[in-house]
């Protein structure tokens, strides 16, 4: 379906941004240009963006974000809106489409981008982190990166496609029908995670956090065993459940060391292991474990384009329902709650509107 696209957007040329303004943290809302597009680009007029865990790195002004994000810059990368320009080169997408979007810009020369894949291209740059990005009314994006919306994935989920993508990438890289999963974090992405797996045929799925919120959101989103390991023993829940030799395939999505050493344990001999979460620092890791438990481990960064965004797209039409994650909106001009809700912990997904 396609949108009715108003003159006003073709001659604006001021918009409303959340700008990373000064080397400190918060976020501060401006006037800022409107983008001018390439030959390759696209103009989205912005109606839903995410708040993602990055955006709170940058928020706060961590020690991450002081080496990675340039100041000034327009932040945000979660986002759903609709086509309102189009470079004079680009010709298979329409004024009017909705759409979301690969927030990845990737390089054309590295052997990897060469060869199709794109999301291990090691000049990627990322839209709210390194170039201007969608936490504003309107943002400009290479046509390559555009992806459309069918009519049964309404904006709000278009605007959390990008997390659900990470959440899909990490649970598609190992086959999980009638598997056994433990998920390590109960955040947004460690509960979408849970969700996909039991969509596509794992049998149990167990997912651990000390957050009880963050636990009881996931049982409102998927068929899961939450355990909350600050009080609950998880070999006690695995004896629960009949888990004999231990899990199939673990999903690490805490960045917490105590975590993955407990994933570790709990995984069968040849177990395999996908990790999202980013441990602070250097973390002291027992190899020997690993290596006499033959474990498989996979970093995942991203989504896999486009191969990621096709699987969730289908599997968003037939069934997946991910909506619950989804805790708290607001309107832009509330944005300062928004960040509020989402650094409290106490939250799933919290989603802005720009309309």
């Amino acid at each position: 379906m396609t949108i009715e696209v108003t003159a006003r957007d073709r001659r604006a040329n001021e918009m409303t941004a959340l700008v990373k303004a000064r080397p400190e943290p918060g976020l501060w809302m401006e006037t800022r240009p409107v983008p001018e597009i390439g030959p390759d680009d696209v103009l989205i007029r912005v109606n839903k963006t995410g708040i993602c865990g990055t955006d709170i790195h940058i928020w706060n002004w961590d020690d991450w974000a002081q080496r990675t994000v340039p100041v000034p810059l327009v932040t945000g990368h979660e986002f759903a809106g609709v086509v309102v320009e189009v470079g004079r080169d680009v010709t298979d997408i329409a004024i009017g489409q909705r759409c979301s979007g690969e927030g990845h810009l990737i390089g054309k020369t590295s052997r990897q981008s060469r060869s199709g894949r794109f999301h291990l291209d090691p000049e990627t740059r990322g839209i709210g982190v390194n170039e201007p990005g969608a936490f504003a009314q309107y943002l400009r994006l290479p046509a390559f990166n555009v992806v459309p919306l069918p009519d049964a994935i309404d904006d709000e989920i278009g605007a959390i496609l990008d997390p659900l993508g990470n959440a899909v990438h990490t649970a598609l890289s190992f086959d999980l029908i009638g598997e056994d999963v433990l998920i390590t974090g109960a955040g947004p992405i460690g509960i979408m995670a849970a969700a996909v797996a039991r969509h596509v045929g794992a049998r149990h799925v167990v997912i651990t956090d000390v957050n009880p919120a963050r636990l009881a959101l996931a049982t409102e989103v998927a068929d899961v065993t939450p355990v909350n390991v600050g009080h609950e023993d998880l070999k006690d829940v695995m004896h629960r459940l009949k888990l004999v030799q231990g899990f199939d395939v673990g999903m690490e999505m805490s960045g917490n060391q105590q975590a993955l050493d407990q994933m570790v344990e709990a995984m069968v001999m040849g177990g395999r292991i996908a990790m999202l979460g980013i441990p602070p620092g250097k973390s002291p890791v027992d190899w020997s474990r690993i290596v006499f438990k033959a474990i498989t481990i996979k970093g995942v960064y991203g989504r896999e384009i486009f191969e990621t965004w096709y699987k969730m797209i289908a599997m968003l039409e037939n069934g997946l329902d991910v909506r619950k994650v989804i805790t708290h909106r607001f309107k832009v001009a509330d944005f300062e709650a928004g960040f509020a809700a989402m650094r409290s912990g106490q939250s799933g997904k919290v989603v802005l509107d720009w309309r």
